[in-house]
């Protein structure tokens, strides 16, 4: 039991519709929703659509805006530059082809949008360019799986710290298997916590049981009634 891929990344945006209209024109992905962010006040919530359970999605608040963005702090501006940890440095989408990479190149170079590469990084091949508000992106295409037997560097493993116990243990994690529900750990502002609440609200809203949660927390129904 892992993980098995990315259900969507949420990108925050002061234009929602430039959005839209970058990745439904420029990159030909389809918008599949968008409405009243749940819970979230004021907010709004899109997503495009990369596949059936893969999207980018696009939250837009009041106070986006007023929010600066500077390269090399909030944002990277290209593949190889900083930003703060935790941010996306870029995002970087699949495409099953070479011939698929190359014809995407021409779609975006047919709107005016600049594109870099292909470059051939051996585990892939890969193009670079620019969206809406300063995002750095990345289209790409591999001909197999990675191997870790020769992309993972024993320099950079040991630079990294990383023992040879611990490498073993990151490239074959134990399963995990229980047969019952685990309990919520008392919060602990050591560990990762959502630090956009304040700590004492997190620390009340985790401790809500789960069923609580998804009885008053969720919302089932969409904004359009579906056809019957």
């Amino acid at each position: 039991m892992s993980i098995n891929g990315i259900h969507h990344l949420a990108i925050s945006t002061s234009d929602i519709k430039a959005q839209i209209e970058f990745f439904t024109d420029v990159l030909g992905a389809e918008l599949v929703a968008l409405y009243w962010m749940h819970g979230v006040e004021g907010a709004w919530h899109g997503f495009i659509r990369l596949d059936d359970t893969t999207s980018i999605a696009f939250v837009q608040t009041p106070d986006v805006a007023d929010i600066e963005r500077t390269i090399g702090v909030t944002h990277s501006g290209n593949a190889g530059n900083a930003s703060a940890g935790g941010t996306m440095q870029h995002v970087s989408f699949n495409v099953d082809s070479t011939e698929e990479l190359l014809a995407m190149r021409d779609r975006i170079r047919s709107r005016g949008v600049t594109v870099v590469g292909p470059i051939d990084h051996g585990m892939c091949q890969s193009m670079y360019f620019a969206g809406p508000e300063d995002l750095t992106l990345e289209i790409a295409t591999s001909d197999a799986a990675i191997d870790g037997d020769v992309w993972i560097d024993p320099e950079v493993v040991e630079l990294a710290g990383i023992s040879a116990d611990e490498l073993a243990r990151y490239r074959s994690p134990a399963p995990f298997g229980s047969n019952n529900p685990v309990a919520q750990p008392n919060f602990d502002p050591a560990q990762p916590w959502q630090r956009g609440y304040p700590e004492a609200l997190y620390e009340q809203i985790v401790a809500v049981p789960d069923d609580v949660v998804l009885d008053q927390f969720s919302h089932r129904e969409p904004p359009v009634p579906a056809a019957e």
